[in-house]
């Protein structure tokens, strides 16, 4: 879960220094999985089906295995039923996304063991690094794979599909990927808040270089991608382990200037503690970069931000959401909190609420919180808060939004917004705002040859409910 602490509330240094220069190399192929024999005339290439459930960081995990699996010259089924290969990249944030990853391997169990030759995969955040336990558990599964490591499976089908895969994973590119994409740029995440087992199944973070970032956003353009979302649990902290400790504004100026073919950049997720004036000026004055940040907050009490570990105060998040405010007009900011952390009473409870009110949020995705085994809450807190309770909180964060949104999606009527196209739902095009906002969109006259999707189109808006815009270009 994304999370991160705020800078003091002293006197903002320039936001518009110049940033350093960086290097940028044309786009080069990347490694590809070496492929499997051609099968026998008129006998079908294996299939495989990646079933995802969790963050945006699982879909791009999910996106590269495939292009590996593309690359071995598999080819993708449409339901799991009907693939040899299935793999599910699974998300243990919560307890209802565990409980999801369980069904889902529990239902596969009869599939995989009706045909020997079949192979089932789990991957992702419920992978640790001790595997024993889910072996007993989940004897039918062939591999277990913790997340961005793909090898685990790649050497099984290596062995039963004769492929020569020595050596030959690497950053895999989608090859067909969709207008919007997510390219990660650092894994793991070092803050340890204590509610959260991201560290411990992610590992520490890295950082990928700027030119491989660079040349894979090259590469997406390329293949029609129009827009990228640039990913980390704690983004902000991108570069620190890099030589010469390249930040995320340097990285999105070089995104910027070395892939004009881009659209849309975008980032997320960000932790308080380190959006940096770099960050927010590169934000203010970076044309393609979006302004939409991703900013939580958990919990609007210091008493239980500081049993949640965060870093930051309920004053020193809102002094910050102002300075981006002031720089970037117009921004949207996005939230994530959590209601019934162990200890929670009513009264803070009402502080949460409050900054929610308050801060009047573009989006605020909020949670119930679960016990993760093994993290720092769930050794010394006792989950005191009632399920019940927690839903009742739930539902006031909820509705306190759903007006905030109303207002705000409201206020639009009228104004005319950029949308970026990118499909089509029940015969009209949808897309969405520089903010984030999802519009549906009628269009007026013929439209160009080879249709909108991916291009940018001026959209006037003509009707607004909370959660969407429609309008007609």
């Amino acid at each position: 879960m994304g999370s991160n602490p705020i800078p003091s509330a002293s006197p903002a240094a320039p936001l518009h220094e110049p940033m350093p220069p960086t290097t940028f190399q044309p786009p080069q192929p990347l490694p590809l999985l070496g492929r499997a024999p051609e099968p026998a005339p008129g006998a079908e290439a294996p299939a495989y089906f990646v079933w995802t459930v969790g963050c945006q960081m699982n879909t791009a995990d999910s996106e590269r295995l495939s292009a590996a699996l593309d690359g071995a010259g598999l080819r993708q089924a449409r339901r799991p039923q009907e693939a040899d290969v299935v793999v599910l990249n699974s998300c243990v944030v919560r307890q209802n996304a565990e409980d999801k990853v369980v069904g889902m391997l529990t239902s596969l169990k009869p599939w995989r063991e009706a045909r020997p030759g079949r192979t089932l995969a789990l991957m992702g955040c419920m992978v640790g690094p001790k595997k024993d336990g889910l072996r007993r558990t989940y004897p039918y599964v062939d591999a277990f794979m913790q997340p961005q490591d793909f090898q685990p499976l790649i050497d099984l089908l290596g062995e039963r599909l004769g492929i020569d895969a020595e050596g030959c994973v690497g950053p895999f590119v989608p090859g067909n990927p969709s207008v919007t994409t997510h390219v990660p740029i650092i894994h793991g995440c070092d803050k340890f808040c204590t509610f959260c087992i991201i560290p411990y199944r992610r590992g520490r973070e890295v950082s990928r270089p700027v030119d491989e970032l660079v040349r894979e956003c090259a590469m997406l353009a390329a293949r029609g991608v129009k827009e990228v979302t640039l990913l980390g649990q704690n983004v902000d902290s991108y570069g620190h382990d890099l030589p010469g400790a390249p930040d995320l504004a340097d990285l999105l100026e070089a995104v910027h200037d070395g892939v004009p073919e881009l659209a849309r950049i975008r980032f997320l997720t960000s932790h308080p503690n380190d959006m940096s004036d770099r960050i927010i000026g590169a934000v203010a004055r970076l044309p393609r970069v979006m302004e939409n940040v991703n900013l939580p907050f958990q919990a609007g009490n210091d008493e239980v931000l500081a049993r949640m570990k965060r870093g930051y105060t309920n004053a020193g998040y809102r002094a910050l959401v102002a300075r981006i405010r002031e720089n970037v007009p117009g921004v949207a900011m996005v939230t994530d909190l959590i209601v019934g952390f162990p200890g929670e009473t009513e009264a803070q409870f009402e502080d949460t609420l409050a900054m929610v009110r308050d801060l009047r949020f573009d989006k605020v995705h909020a949670a119930a919180y679960s016990t993760r085994p093994n993290t720092y809450a769930q050794r010394r807190y006792d989950d005191d808060v009632r399920a019940d309770e927690k839903r009742r909180r739930l539902k006031a964060i909820e509705a306190a939004q759903e007006v905030i949104l109303a207002e705000a999606n409201a206020a639009l009527v009228g104004s005319t917004q950029e949308v970026l196209a990118d499909g089509r739902k029940n015969g009209r095009w949808q897309g969405r705002t520089r903010t984030g906002k999802l519009v549906s969109f009628d269009v007026g006259g013929a439209e160009p040859q080879g249709g909108l999707l991916g291009q940018l189109v001026s959209v006037c808006i003509t009707a607004a409910s909370p959660w969407s815009l429609q309008g007609a270009a």
